[in-house]
């Protein structure tokens, strides 16, 4: 593959991560706001805002630090792609590595959460506080586990493209 062919790869895999960081904002924003809202509530669910206000702040964070840099990073990538495209190669094969290393751990973290949500929804249930933490760990641990699946794939999907290039 020449870097003339991996350059829409490229542009396709990082507007993905762009779109996806711009989900992640706005989950963490929608989170962040009905924990602020069940915080100056009576509602028995109050005790939702524990997960959705700490998974949410996290979102607004990755969210917030992906679309910021994804712009500069396929800049520099491009530029670097048409003068070095060997060192691009090998750089960027060195990060999407690492890169799928963290979502080996996202995934284990994201499944003991789900985990945990589900035992205190369905264990500790007669406790209205430790049912709606559950319940809440249960939805924001399965929304970034998903949407982390999603990011992993398309992670492969690069590194493999990174492969075929030809030096």
């Amino acid at each position: 593959m020449t870097s003339t062919e991996l350059l829409p790869h490229l542009e396709r895999y990082f507007a993905s991560e762009k779109l996806e960081s711009a989900v992640f904002f706005g989950a963490g924003v929608l989170a962040v706001v009905v924990a602020v809202r069940l915080f100056f509530s009576e509602l028995d669910s109050r005790a939702l805002m524990y997960p959705l206000c700490a998974v949410g702040l996290i979102q607004l964070a990755v969210g917030a630090s992906v679309g910021l840099r994804t712009d500069g990073q396929v800049a520099a990538l491009k530029a670097q792609l048409g003068s070095a495209p060997h060192e691009l190669q090998q750089a960027e094969t060195a990060r999407m590595t690492k890169v799928l290393r963290g979502f080996e751990l996202y995934k284990r973290v994201e499944i003991l959460l789900f985990t945990a949500g589900l035992f205190l929804a369905l264990f500790l249930r007669r406790s209205d506080a430790w049912y709606w933490v559950g319940t809440g760990l249960v939805a924001q641990s399965a929304f970034m586990l998903v949407a982390d699946l999603f990011a992993e794939r398309r992670a492969e999907a690069y590194l493999a493209q990174l492969a075929l290039l030809s030096s």
